[in-house]
């Protein structure tokens, strides 16, 4: 029989309730970088064909990848989209094992994948720009 009395229960909660917070928003990037890096993975499959199909087309799709300013910028995401995927990953391995999963403790660790992501992709692009 239908519920006659549904109109008068409360709805659920909505994200207009809640206050944002950073496991909030880390948990929602984890989910945003792993599927940007599926565009990075075409990117990187696009340089290994090129270099499979000779040094001539090598050479013409690395002045496209990386022969103005604006593929720098892309690349650098790419790396941060992994630096910081990589870190949440690792952060989830550390709380499969029940270990920093109190909040203040937890919320530390997410702003140091916030912040440790961004130090290893500078890091990395400085090391690749060197090399």
């Amino acid at each position: 029989m239908a519920d006659v009395n549904r109109a008068n229960r409360p709805m659920s909660p909505h994200l207009t309730i809640y206050r944002t917070h950073i496991l909030m928003v880390s948990s929602i990037l984890i989910r945003i970088t792993g599927n940007g890096l599926t565009a990075g993975i075409v990117l990187v499959l696009w340089w290994l064909l090129a270099a499979a199909a000779g040094p001539e087309v090598y050479a013409a799709n690395m002045e496209w990848l990386t022969g103005w300013w604006l593929a720098y910028i892309v690349w650098f995401g790419v790396i941060w989209l992994l630096c910081y995927h990589m870190l949440g990953g690792i952060r989830h391995i550390i709380w499969d094992e029940s270990v920093m999963l109190d909040l203040p403790t937890a919320e530390k660790l997410g702003w140091a994948i916030v912040f440790g992501s961004g130090v290893l992709a500078v890091l990395i692009s400085i090391l690749l720009l060197i090399a």
